[in-house]
């Protein structure tokens, strides 16, 4: 157990290394060619934080570990929601930009209700659950219309808080040598592709000898080792006094992992659900349900006593996934 419990840190180490040097790397490219800061900012801050998770779940599903894959996915959503957010606002009050209410947050209610009823064909049909290849088509399809949408937005407003956030991203990622991004994008491959199936198999070893399952792992231990980048981004925000900057990187890196992340993992490789998947889909969905009301009744502000609020949740999910 020592030794996997060593290779399981190591893989999540590679994950997150890796992942902030392809990052890097590739905005600097992106840049170099002419791509403006704002668009290589906006990739950047949705789809770096959610590199781990991707990588996660593509390996997993590969693999023959869709309950890894799974897990992981569905497991980061509830931690951001409940745990990220519910610390940050515990911490510091967190002002929510209206444009997060008007296009993100119902955008991540669809996805994840989206991807519910997609998973429930022993209700439907009969037949076992599972998320198949058109499943995760469908999920990858929503995805391109919120990109689409969304820069549709960005170019028609010049006030938008992820243009912003985009902004400042975009700058701060700037390299000017490129053999030093060319050597960053190979660190950042190498170290996602090596950590991403150390994790993994460690993983699945791991819950093999505690007596658990794969999905458990994924939905608990992997899911908050992987969701590293949004908390440090989160906390940081809100120390800095960009408080909902914290919230769109979550909501943001939230709307990924379901469309993307799941959808390119399942077109990949059909996964079938665990027996809880169903029911830790509804709870995404309540939280998300739950964050919308939150927001309106705190006049466009998550509270401090409703951060500890979400905090109590995460402690009682957490303590559900790991007596079920």
């Amino acid at each position: 157990m020592l030794w996997l419990s060593l290779q399981f840190l190591g893989g999540l180490a590679l994950l997150l290394g890796g992942g902030e040097a392809l990052v890097r790397g590739a905005a600097a490219i992106a840049s170099a060619f002419g791509v403006p800061s704002v668009v290589v900012g906006l990739t950047v801050v949705a789809f770096g934080t959610s590199a781990p998770e991707f990588v996660v779940a593509v390996t997993g599903a590969a693999t023959g570990a869709g309950g890894i894959a799974f897990g992981t996915v569905v497991g980061a959503n509830i931690v951001n929601i409940a745990f990220i957010l519910g610390l940050t606002a515990a911490i510091r009050p967190l002002d929510v930009h209206p444009t997060i209410i008007t296009r993100e947050i119902p955008m991540l209610l669809l996805a994840m209700t989206a991807a519910l009823v997609l998973s429930l064909d022993q209700l439907l049909d009969g037949s076992a659950n599972r998320l198949a290849r058109s499943d995760g088509l469908i999920l990858c399809l929503l995805f391109g219309v919120f990109i689409y949408y969304t820069v549709m937005e960005l170019r028609q407003s010049r006030q938008d808080v992820f243009v912003a956030e985009a902004r400042k991203v975009g700058w701060r990622l700037r390299i000017r040598t490129m053999s030093i991004t060319a050597g960053l994008i190979l660190i950042g491959l190498v170290g996602l592709g090596t950590g991403g199936t150390l994790l993994v198999e460690s993983a699945v070893l791991i819950a093999e000898r505690l007596g658990m399952t794969p999905a458990t792992i994924g939905l608990t231990i992997v899911a908050v080792g992987t969701t590293v980048p949004e908390l440090a981004t989160s906390l940081l925000a809100a120390r800095k006094g960009e408080a909902d900057l914290a919230i769109g990187n979550v909501v943001g890196s939230n709307i990924f992992n379901i469309l993307l992340v799941l959808g390119a993992a399942t077109a990949i490789s059909p996964i079938a659900v665990p027996d809880r998947g169903p029911a830790s889909l509804t709870i995404g969905v309540g939280l998300t349900a739950l964050l919308i009301l939150l927001v309106h009744t705190g006049k466009l502000r998550i509270r401090r006593g409703e951060g500890l609020v979400l905090l109590s949740l995460f402690a009682g999910y957490m303590i559900w996934v790991a007596l079920a």
